[in-house]
């Protein structure tokens, strides 16, 4: 995992172990389970799991649990795979939420009991109205000065299943004049008629994040709280619920800003709407940001947190470029992906000096980054396939790869000549006859003329189909949480996104290769081979690097 770098939160820690030195620094990543996590998700299991490892801490997963009507096992199953894929182990446990409602309960009995919540009639509609703005002060609730008996009577009651959802709520009762606005009487328990994935039916009312996250920090033995900068503003009663509750440990929450990348959403809402509405393959399409989505597209675990780690902690606002993102993976792939041969639009070639029965082969390079990977043997016939990108009938300026009268030099074999083209019925190009420099093997020329353009090939006889997906941005606004008025996210949805090449002509080892497997497409990209589809490969990232040229 990618070390850590100096930013504000451990300058806090440090801090804190100065005046502390016996302090076990203890983090959690809380996710809830109503979604598939993303790229956005990573920056926060970065941030809590390498903070632990450095300083010889422990690390918890807690589902966030407490909202039954969004959560499913699914989720919860896929978050612990994307954990385990990203090598963040939970060293001091995996939780839930819903393991200490016994204890948020009798937390709030407690807070009752000493005058400090109370059962409210009110509807959402009038406890928004009642609330106030930023500028004007919140009323009481007409239900605020019940006596503690009563309060005790009806959340007894309320547990019991007496009434229906949304009739009443408990709520703190704190200060409906506070600035902020989170401290006015803030509802930390609503009426919820739904079995819950782990407790059945056991409960039928839950209580809110504001309310129960801060209690499981404590029951955990958590040291520091580290969430997302729209909790800020939640942090005094992040403070108000620890220190009414009389539990000894008190986590310290701070905030930092999460990740947004340009070209991409991070609301678990709107992807499960593109999943819902079948407007991409699953959680997992590989253009998706979800980390099962990355994971198929061909990202890496170590890229991903060398892209968290170069965007940097801070408390400010910003967007990352995705081209970083592209340059953490590719800088990788270039070191470790073995090079392999793919015509994605094949075209054929025949190389009418050479003899029909004739196989040749030609000793190429599996990676010039890495000696150690060796070379391969790549099988030359008379009939082998070029890419139509490769060939221009009529060639524009400085056109140097195969063209009509031209020479060009096959990677690693011949030189070859363009001499005829023959066409189909409709006027398309059927194949392209040549003739070989066979005295100029590995494309060397004896009498030294000199052979400007190099192109990849493959023989027809040994190469294999397959399919090929290219993937682009999935939005084509740069920056989408600045989306203009009047429109949403669906206006932004890149039409052109993927591109399915069907009849592609891969190397014998590509077909053989195990799904997941990460390649060099020499001259094209990287891809890898896709876990849903047989035969089916993804491209991870082009070849050309623009994020460093910035």
């Amino acid at each position: 995992m990618e070390e850590i770098r100096s930013n504000f939160i451990l300058d806090i820690i440090d801090e804190d172990l100065a005046a502390n030195p016996d302090m076990k620094i203890h983090t959690r990543f809380p996710p809830e389970p109503n979604g598939y996590l993303h790229i956005g998700s990573a920056k926060a299991i970065w941030i809590n799991s390498s903070i632990a490892k450095k300083y010889g801490g422990k690390f918890n997963l807690r589902y966030d649990d407490t909202n039954p009507s969004k959560e499913d096992v699914e989720y919860v199953n896929s978050i612990y795979e994307d954990l385990m894929w990203l090598g963040a182990e939970p060293t001091g446990g995996i939780f839930y939420g819903s393991d200490y409602f016994d204890k948020c309960y009798e937390f709030a009995v407690k807070l009752i009991k000493d005058g400090k919540a109370y059962v409210c009639d009110l509807t959402a509609d009038e406890m928004r109205e009642y609330r106030g703005t930023l500028t004007e002060a919140g009323k009481n609730s007409p239900y605020r000065d019940r006596s503690v008996e009563e309060n005790l009577d009806l959340f007894e009651r309320m547990k019991n299943g007496e009434f229906a959802d949304g009739a009443k709520t408990l709520r703190a009762k704190i200060d409906m004049a506070s600035p902020n606005i989170n401290m006015r009487d803030p509802a930390i328990y609503r009426i919820v008629h739904t079995d819950h994935h782990r407790q059945g039916d056991k409960w039928c009312i839950y209580p809110l994040y504001d309310y129960a996250h801060p209690i499981q920090d404590a029951l955990e033995g958590i040291t520091h709280s580290l969430c997302s900068i729209e909790f800020e503003n939640h942090r005094p009663l992040y403070n108000w619920v620890v220190e009414n509750i009389g539990i000894e440990n008190h986590p310290k929450q701070r905030e930092f800003a999460r990740l947004n990348v340009t070209h991409t959403v991070m609301s678990k809402r709107y992807l499960r709407e593109l999943v819902e509405k079948g407007m991409v393959d699953g959680w997992d399409d590989p253009r998706m940001p979800t980390l099962c989505g990355l994971r198929r597209r061909g990202y890496t675990p170590s890229a991903i947190f060398d892209f968290v780690s170069r965007a940097g902690v801070a408390k400010a606002y910003s967007v990352v470029d995705y081209e970083l993102l592209e340059h953490c993976i590719r800088e990788e792939l270039n070191q470790s992906a073995e090079r392999r041969i793919a015509i994605l639009k094949p075209i054929k070639v025949v190389v009418t000096n050479y003899p029909e029965d004739k196989v040749e082969y030609f000793e190429v390079s599996n990676n010039p980054q890495n000696p150690d990977a060796g070379t391969r043997r790549v099988a030359f016939t008379r009939e082998i396939y070029i890419d139509s990108d490769d060939f221009a009938e009529v060639p524009p300026p400085k056109f140097f790869r195969m063209k009509p009268d031209g020479e060009v030099r096959l990677m690693g074999a011949y030189i070859v000549k363009c001499n005829e083209i023959i066409k189909n019925a409709d006027g398309t190009v059927k194949e392209i006859h040549c003739t070989a420099d066979l005295e100029a093997a590995n494309g060397n020329p004896l009498d030294g003329r000199k052979i400007k353009g190099t192109i990849h090939w493959l023989s027809e006889k040994f190469a294999e189909d397959a399919t090929v997906m290219l993937y682009d941005h999935l939005f084509t606004l740069e920056d989408v949480s600045d989306i203009p008025e009047g429109k949403g996210y669906g206006d932004y949805l890149n039409l052109d996104s993927v591109v399915r090449l069907d009849g592609c002509k891969i190397e014998p080892s590509l077909a053989a290769a195990n799904k997941g497997d990460k390649f060099q497409f020499v001259r094209t990209g990287y891809f890898v081979k896709d876990t849903k589809h047989e035969n089916t490969f993804n491209r991870i990232v082009g070849l050309k690097d623009s994020y460093v040229k910035k």
